[in-house]
């Protein structure tokens, strides 16, 4: 994977399959994933898959909006991009989930952000990290709890 931005991985205690579909359930995001107020899916493959999503979520600064396309390009996980919206000027992503030797999922999840709004360079990678970091723990927190 290579992309500019944020890249962190974390380590869950239940199985690839498990986790991407826990990582899938856009809808549940709000019980989940911090900042997530509201998901709205607007289409889906032929397979039930997300493609076009909006979001609500409350980044800190201001409660921002925001629509993503998602792409099943991966073999082993999934990515998105913004809409170019009010609030955010572009936004890409990915999740990737790795089998170790254990059983276990290795994620690895990257994401570039930029807001529509005026934010300094090191502000915007801060909430960058944050957001990965936050979504991550959350990710293995509720795939875990399900497992």
């Amino acid at each position: 994977m290579t992309m500019e931005g944020t890249v962190q991985s974390i380590e869950v205690s239940a199985p690839p399959q498990l986790v991407y579909e826990v990582a899938l359930d856009l809808e549940a995001y709000p019980d989940w994933v911090t900042g997530v107020k509201e998901v709205e899916i607007h289409d889906e493959d032929e397979y039930g898959r997300p493609l076009r999503v909006s979001f609500v979520a409350d980044a800190m600064i201001k409660e921002i909006s925001y629509t993503l396309i998602y792409r099943y390009d991966l073999d082993n996980g999934f990515s998105w991009s913004a809409e170019p919206g009010d609030d955010i000027r572009g936004m890409d992503g990915s999740y990737e989930f790795n089998q170790l030797d254990d059983g276990g999922t290795e994620v690895l999840y990257a994401l570039k952000v930029e807001p529509a709004f005026v934010v300094p360079g090191f502000l915007r990678r801060q909430a960058e990290k944050q957001i990965v970091s936050s979504a991550l723990r959350g990710l293995k927190r509720r795939a875990e709890s399900t497992a």
